[in-house]
Parts: structure tokens; sequence; C-alpha cells
């Protein structure tokens, strides 16, 4: 009785010591979660009712009168608008082109790992540089996409000046950073299993009909996951937006380019409202917390869990 006894006091013990060294490894990660995101919503909220001076650090109560400019800002609607356009092409676009890689990807025998790893590189490419490429790439004049459209006798449009076309050089090169969508999609392609495959195949499906009637629906979990994902980093986009066409602080590009993080970075830290720039941080928030409570609800009617089971 008495060695069961210290038996348990040793284990517990050692289940103390290790969970207070895994809490130590992970209290860097706590630390940043705490400053940088709990800590500073919380400021930010407590801002969206305020008028602050950033000269004097002064501020005073404000009410809702923040959240009204907003309304009375046809700039904000405009900006919703052209990120949601945004969004609506490049989710698609973004997980369907990952879809098609990690399917060829699916397919290759020899040398996976290689172009695995070539895909996955121009995600880790910086911002600027690849801002700086396609500022090449897509200059209407001298770019090398309109060059590769002239030997066809095609005239490309002004991608970068065009209001019509700014959109949609943004998505091209918001598909240069697919690498990290199209790994998940192939870890979740090489899960289902080849069984299927082979049943199906015996009773006469057409690699199509395998397609759509088994590897979608066995894939529609991760489909889910990254539409989720990726819908909520469109409706946040910044950097490629700013790269593109605020590069040289010019405020006074079309306003088919403001982009909802774009007109809040210019509310904050060039006209300093940071009251109305924070009130503009929480609207977005609130517009994506319901975006996806939709979206789940839309989605678990769709997507395929194995055994029924549904989150």
């Amino acid at each position: 009785m008495g060695t069961r006894t210290s038996q348990r006091t040793r284990s517990r013990k050692y289940n103390v010591r290790e969970s207070i060294a895994g809490y130590l490894f992970i209290s860097p990660w706590i630390a940043g979660l705490l400053i940088f995101t709990v800590i500073s919503m919380g400021w930010s909220l407590v801002l969206s009712f305020q008028n602050y001076d950033l000269a004097t650090g002064a501020s005073s109560p404000a009410g809702f009168e923040n959240y009204r400019l907003l309304a009375e800002d046809p700039n904000v609607l405009g900006s919703l608008g052209n990120t949601f356009v945004y969004a609506l092409m490049a989710v698609p676009l973004d997980i369907a082109f990952a879809l098609l890689l990690a399917s060829l990807l699916n397919g290759v025998k020899r040398g996976s790992g290689f172009f695995r790893l070539v895909y996955y590189l121009p995600k880790m490419t910086p911002g600027v540089a690849t801002a700086a490429v396609f500022l090449l790439l897509l200059n209407g004049n001298s770019g090398a996409i309109n060059n590769f459209l002239g030997l066809f006798g095609i005239a490309g449009p002004q991608w970068l000046s065009d209001p019509v076309w700014m959109k949609p050089s943004i998505v091209l090169m918001s598909l240069w950073g697919v690498g990290g969508t199209t790994v998940i999609l192939l870890a979740a392609l090489q899960a289902v299993p080849k069984e299927l495959y082979e049943a199906a195949a015996t009773d006469g499906a057409s690699r199509r009909q395998q397609f759509f009637y088994i590897t979608i629906p066995m894939i529609s979990p991760t489909l889910f996951f990254l539409v989720i994902v990726n819908t909520i980093a469109a409706l946040q986009i910044f950097d490629q937006a700013y790269l593109l066409f605020y590069r040289d602080g010019n405020s006074s590009v079309p306003d088919a380019a403001r982009f909802y993080g774009v007109y809040l970075y210019q509310q904050a830290f060039q006209h300093f409202n940071f009251g109305p720039a924070a009130a503009m941080a929480w609207l977005l928030f609130v517009i994506i917390m319901v975006i996806t409570v939709v979206q789940i609800r839309v989605g678990n009617r769709l997507v395929h869990y194995e055994g029924g089971d549904r989150p």
C-alpha cells in the first residue's frame, strides 16, 4: 500500500514538473499573445470610444461619435466594397489553383519533395520582394506579361493604373503565394483511401466522376477550413495593395485601389485619427465574425464528415 502511494506521489510530482516545463516553453508565445493581441485589442476597443491626441497623449470620451463618422464617410463603404469584391475573386481562384497544383503533385512519384519545396518557396518570399517583381511583371508599357501577350497580337491592359484591372492585378499577385494552401490540400488528397478509387474504377467511374464524387467530398472538411481562413485573410488585405499602389506615399490613387485595410492605415498613421481608425478595426472584426458564423452554418450542411459527426 505504501509503495503504491509513493508511486502515485512521484507520478503526480512528475506531471507537475512536466506541466511547469511545458508552460515555460510556451511562455514567450503566451506573453506575445497577451501583449500584442489581447491587451492591444482591449485598448483599441477603448480607443474607439474616445478622441485621442497622439501629440499630447490626451483623450476624452467620444461615445459612439467615431462609429457615426464611419457611417457618414463614403470612403468606408467604398473601401469595404472593394475589399469584398477582391475576396470574392481571390478566395475561389486561390483554392481552385491550389487544388490543381495539389492534384498534380499528388500524381508525382519521384521528386515530389522537390516540387513541394518549389511550390512552397514563394510563400516564404518577403512581401516587398514579391511586390517589386510584380511591379515589373504588371507594368502596362514594358511589363513581361504584356510583352508576352503582345507575341499573340493582344494589347495588354494597364494593370496598375486602369481601375478595372487594379483588383485583378492584386489577385494575380495573391496567386503567387498559394504554396501554403497547396501543401494543406496535398495532405488532404493523400489521406483519401485508395480503396475508394479502386472500387469506383471497378464500377466504371471515370476520373472526372471520381474527382467530384470521391475526392471533393473526402477533402471537403479541408476545403471548408481553407475557405474560412482565406476569407479572413482576404478581408484583411493590406500589404499587397499598399506595396503596389501606395508604395511612394501617394494617397491620390483611384478609388478602385482603396481597400479597407489601407484606408484604416491612412486614418491611423497618416491623418492620426486613432479613434475612427480603432472603430474601423472593430467594425471589420464584427463583419469577419458574422461572415465566419454564416460560413460555418452553411458549411456544416455541405461538408462530409467521416462517421457523420459534425462539430
